[in-house]
């Protein structure tokens, strides 16, 4: 599967709740975390590869997750300004403010529910993962200035990759 970049539609649309879990959808699952692997990222969302579900895979720190329509359930009143990047807007990063903590439920591949509580980079991932099933990336989270700068860097690099 290809990951779709900054620019694609498919990225700004709120993904749809998956019904129920099927093959169809352990497939799309498989999928993502092959992408994700290949791509060495910490997450990825099915927006990401074009599929319009509430789906995110992360890999953080030896701990992995599949969740099917996750929630974010809270987040710590502490937010921390950390350098981020995404699979998306490949080659550039920005300072993002997200919380410390963030705790998400959601469905195993299996049908049950976990909870998932996580701090540091853990907790960035679940937050932006989350951000991409509802339509948002990070330069969302930054300021018209500093999106304006990291997009020109964006748009810079991409005319100096090889065809």
């Amino acid at each position: 599967m290809e990951i779709r970049t900054y620019g694609d539609p498919a990225l700004r649309r709120r993904a749809e709740p998956v019904g129920a879990i099927d093959d169809g959808v352990r497939a799309i699952c498989e999928q993502m975390v092959e992408t994700m692997l290949r791509a060495n990222g910490a997450g990825l969302a099915a927006p990401q590869i074009g599929i319009s579900k509430r789906i995110i895979v992360l890999d953080v720190g030896g701990e992995f997750h599949v969740l099917i329509n996750p929630e974010l359930i809270e987040t710590s009143d502490e937010v921390e300004q950390v350098t981020e990047g995404c699979l998306s807007v490949p080659g550039v990063d920005a300072a993002v403010g997200r919380a410390t903590r963030a705790v998400i439920e959601g469905a195993t591949l299996n049908g049950e529910t976990v909870r998932i509580e996580g701090e540091g980079l853990l907790a960035r991932a679940i937050q932006h993962e989350m951000d991409h099933l509802n339509g948002n990336l990070f330069l969302d989270r930054l300021s018209p200035a500093r999106r304006q700068s990291v997009l020109r860097e964006y748009e810079r690099r991409r005319r100096e990759e090889p065809s």
